[in-house]
Parts: C-alpha cells; structure tokens; sequence
C-alpha cells in the first residue's frame, strides 16, 4: 500500500522530536514523510537527516486546518493512504502505523482513526477525555449506525488519523473555511458517501491537552461555531449534547473515585465549556472582534 505521512507543525516543542524517533521505529521501514511548517526554528532538522522526508514551509498566516492538509495531499495526489499527525502526538509503539494501515483492507473503508492515550502527568481531566473518548475495543461504522450512535458516528481525530485517498477525493477533499474538526467534516461527508470510518484501538499514540479553563471555554466556542456552520452534520447524526451529559456522568464517577476535591473545579470547567459551545453555536449575533477574543482559533475571523 502506498502511504504518505504528513504533519503540519507550529512552533513545535520536544514532543516532534520524539514523533520523529519513533516513526523511524515503526515495522513499516521508510515512510515517506511531508511536514508543513508554518513556523518553527528548524529544531528538527538533524532528526530528520536520514528520513524520507520533505518540508514545505508556508507562512503561518496561511495556515488552515482543513486546507493545509488539502495542500499535503494534493502534493502526492497518487497515494494510496494519507496519514495524518499532529506535532504534539507520539505514537506508542512500533506497531502503530501498520495497524492503522491494516485497517483499509476492508475496501468499505473510507477514513480511519487511532486510540490516543494521555501524556505521562497529565491532569486527571486530560486523562478522562482519553479514556471516555478513545475505548481499548476497535468497531467500523457506516451510515446506519447513526440512528444508534448519532453524533459519535461521525467522531475522527486528525491527531492521528488516516484517509483513503480514493475517499478522500469521493468526498471533495478537506475543507478550506471550517474552524476547526475539518476530520469530523470529511468523515460525515463519507459516510454519506456510503463509505465507513473505522476506530483502530490498536493504532496508538500518546496524545493529550492539559487546558485551562479559559482554553476549554475557547476551545469549545469553536466546537459550536463549526457546528453552527455546518448544520448539517447536527441534522444529518443528532446532536451533541447527548455524549456530553455522557461525558460528565463518566467524569463525575472518576473524580469520585480518585480526587473527589476537584469535583468543584470540574462543574465550573464543565459550566464554562458548555457555555462557550452554547455561544459558539449562536455566533451569529456576536461581534465579530468580541468573536475573536474568544476563540482558539484567532487566525479564523480575519
């Protein structure tokens, strides 16, 4: 299978590095490797010396979530599967790739995603939204299973994620104007394509963000603008809020267990990001500068 691995990198810290380490690890020899830097001090050009391995620098105002991985595929418009990963995302093991490219010997396989586990020290609420997002039992989902699973149907993560080229193409590639969850966006796109999205528990990577509570709040206002903007997929699969009340049940039932202290901290942080995915999703009636100061994703309301 021909595979093309790319990673769009900002400003990247020690976690790239060891990315990098352990792709020349994996059982799959030789990967070819894209990274798209939009700003970075060359940190990791000796750690890429013996890699095959382009870099395509862009400038950091140009960066866009969905487009900017448009650019990588369209730049190897022949390959098979596009492997995606984030600069902060260190895959588990050696097995890691193969596993997440095994999975598209099913033909009916559209796009696909691997397990993500906490960094080492992570925040007890970093570590939840590992464990509660990313279960150790693998499935593949088609379009009928979204009257059972509804929102989570059309869950993919580009932290580590993996599309069909083939698929990818079906479904007009990634999005250029989507503030953020460009993978959730083609991944609903394919499923409506008859294509599934398949969840590999076996593909790992060590993937986690110890937020604020502000950055929470900021990060979930994006959540609601994208699903305000694309109201279809909401329509399409059902609303959010039903794996959210989930979310907290679960987190509720951790923090009593192992730091029952933090069970005011959590309904404040959990208050604050159902509060800014409220607002994201009624963006329409904000000032659009009031918007920018409270997004993640400041570069988006240019």
């Amino acid at each position: 299978m021909n595979i093309q691995l790319i990673i769009p990198i900002y400003k990247p810290d020690n976690k790239l590095l060891d990315l990098l380490r352990q792709i020349k690890k994996q059982t799959i020899k030789d990967i070819p490797l894209l990274i798209i830097d939009s700003g970075s001090n060359d940190e990791y050009k000796n750690e890429i010396k013996d890699m095959d391995c382009l870099v395509k620098k862009i400038a950091p105002g140009t960066f866009n979530h969905g487009g900017t991985r448009q650019m990588g595929a369209d730049m190897f418009p022949d390959k098979d599967v596009y492997i995606y990963l984030t600069q902060d995302a260190i895959l588990a093991d050696e097995y890691a790739i193969n596993n997440i490219v095994k999975v598209f010997n099913d033909d009916n396989v559209g796009c696909a995603y691997g397990r993500q586990l906490p960094h080492k020290g992570a925040t007890i609420f970093a570590t939840h939204a590992r464990l509660f997002n990313y279960k150790n039992k693998s499935y593949i989902y088609s379009i009928e299973d979204k009257e059972k699973y509804g929102m989570k149907t059309v869950f993919n993560s580009n932290s580590f994620a993996a599309y069909r080229g083939k698929a990818l193409k079906d479904v007009g590639g990634f999005p250029t104007d989507t503030i953020l969850s460009e993978d959730m966006y083609v991944t609903a796109k394919m499923l409506l394509r008859n294509w599934s999205v398949a969840y590999c528990a076996e593909a790992k990577v060590y993937h986690s963000h110890d937020y604020t509570i502000w950055q929470e709040f900021k990060r979930y206002f994006d959540i609601g603008v994208f699903h305000a903007r694309e109201a279809w997929i909401r329509k399409t699969f059902g609303k959010a809020e039903g794996e959210g009340k989930r979310f907290v049940i679960s987190e509720i039932k951790m923090l009593l267990k192992e730091e029952p202290l933090l069970l005011f901290e959590m309904v404040f942080r959990d208050g604050m990001k159902f509060l800014g995915y409220k607002l994201g999703l009624n963006e329409k009636i904000l000032n659009k500068n009031f918007k920018k100061k409270i997004s993640m994703n400041k570069s988006y309301w240019k």
